[in-house]
């Protein structure tokens, strides 16, 4: 009982070190800039106390990012060099995808035996994924004709950016683009849904071989799943100085200057995500029955470093523990959210729509409902795919232009903001896809509702 005044210190320190700056920056009291450095420092001591007492990985997750940002707001050239070390972080979570995937990919389908299984699950799945992403792209397109935060921004003068040529993608390329023509080439080059094509063929041609053959890779399959988790583990003690790092170098570099030009655009973002999750997320949670506050309990660590790497990929490991932990049951976990990196992006297909219109907006193009539409269900084809690589979406928006003879300067001026939408929509993106492992277990008759795993507290 002693300990409970600890966190309602941390809560008072950061509200006054918050409401101490903002009314230094709105002129409203006038403070040295030293003094508020020192009050925001003793707010973050506070909030670092409050991550002892409470022991749990989550927490100091969240509280690196408060420390991150900071210290790339007090200290920008020191926070840039920080990068590195969200880049050792996100390499290392990188090097448990491939075996981890095929792991418990060929164990959740050749240790059940029941291919009829998969082939439902497969239907099911994309069903869901196409239901909710069509409704993201309708709601991107809603936002951005509501705000019109396009509207009167004028090209700059000079543009210092180069991005690569994209040339538009075909149906073909997209279709070609599943299959992997060697598997060590789609595990080098972190290619998500093919590193899943080939394990669900590895696990169905191997539930067909006879008990005697099969027994001893469901073995080694089995165990080499289990090792993965055990090295998520020993990574994720890494996460907070990797997603702090992150934070460091993205406020360091950029800023936060840029948010005042650009806060019309961002703020539609972030408000349609929200109106996302609020009014197509939640209700799905509620009808299907999802226990809303063990799921959020679970998801809230991979949805944080989720935000601070702007990588899904970096969140996958740790997103796929926490829903079995919480009932989901392995085969499906392993075929649901790898699979809806490619085919469940949310928070990024309502991103693309608004972007693509933005970008008329912005040349002063009107264009009718219909030619939205046209792009709306384009998208729905090349958006797919995107989410192992931070910021990809942008070669999709350039691939978008290029297709309906957009001007490329309005993503020129996205691309200032555009760390800070990523780590929004890619929220989003690990959300979604933890919730559907829910809908497609529920849907299935195999969510174990009693599941109450210790080890829960400590994700």
């Amino acid at each position: 009982m002693k300990l409970k005044p600890i966190p309602l210190i941390a809560l008072v320190a950061i509200f006054i070190a918050s409401l101490v700056t903002i009314s230094n920056h709105y002129q409203i009291i006038a403070i040295p800039e030293t003094t508020l450095i020192v009050i925001r420092w003793l707010a973050i001591i506070a909030l670092c106390v409050f991550g002892v007492q409470k022991k749990s990985l989550t927490s100091w997750i969240l509280i690196s990012m408060v420390v991150g940002a900071e210290i790339g707001n007090d200290f920008p050239d020191f926070a840039v060099n920080l990068q590195v070390l969200s880049k050792v972080f996100l390499k290392m979570i990188k090097t448990i995808v491939a075996p981890l995937l095929f792991a418990t990919l060929v164990f959740g389908i050749a240790g059940h035996s029941d291919l009829k299984q998969v082939g439902r699950m497969g239907w099911k799945s994309l069903v869901y994924f196409e239901f909710v992403t069509t409704i993201a792209l309708f709601l991107g397109l809603l936002a951005i004709n509501i705000s019109k935060a396009g509207v009167g921004i004028k090209p700059p003068p000079v543009i210092n950016e180069t991005l690569e040529k994209v040339e538009p993608q075909t149906l073909t390329e997209v279709i070609l683009h599943v299959f992997p023509e060697n598997i060590a080439k789609s595990i080098a080059e972190g290619q998500v849904l093919q590193i899943v094509v080939f394990s669900i063929l590895f696990g169905i041609a191997l539930a067909m071989v006879r008990e005697d053959k099969r027994r001893p890779m469901l073995k080694a399959a089995e165990s080499l799943s289990e090792v993965m988790f055990k090295f998520t583990n020993i990574v994720m003690y890494f996460a907070p100085i990797g997603v702090g790092a992150a934070i460091a170098f993205t406020v360091g570099h950029m800023g936060l200057g840029i948010l005042v030009n650009l806060f019309q655009l961002l703020a539609t973002l972030y408000v349609a995500l929200i109106a996302f999750l609020l009014l197509v997320l939640l209700p799905i949670a509620l009808i299907v029955g999802v226990p809303i506050k063990k799921f959020l309990k679970a998801v809230a660590e991979p949805v944080s470093i989720a935000f601070a790497t702007t990588s899904s990929e970096a969140a996958l490991p740790r997103a796929m523990e926490a829903m079995e932990r919480i009932g989901v049951p392995r085969k499906i976990v392993a075929f649901v959210i790898p699979t809806g990196y490619s085919f469940n992006l949310d928070g990024t297909t309502l991103y693309l729509s608004l972007a693509a219109i933005f970008v008329a907006q912005a040349a002063g193009m009107d264009l009718s409902i219909g030619h939205q539409l046209v792009i709306v269900f384009t998208l729905m084809l090349t958006s797919k795919g995107v989410a192992g690589v931070p910021r990809a979406s942008l070669v999709i928006l350039l691939g978008t232009a290029a297709s309906f003879n957009l001007p490329v300067w309005p993503i020129f001026i996205i691309l200032g903001i555009d760390e800070l939408m990523d780590m929004a929509r890619t929220s989003v993106n690990v959300l979604g896809n933890c919730l559907a492992t829910v809908v497609i277990a529920k849907w299935e008759n195999e969510f174990d509702e009693n599941a109450n795993h210790e080890e829960i507290v400590e994700l």
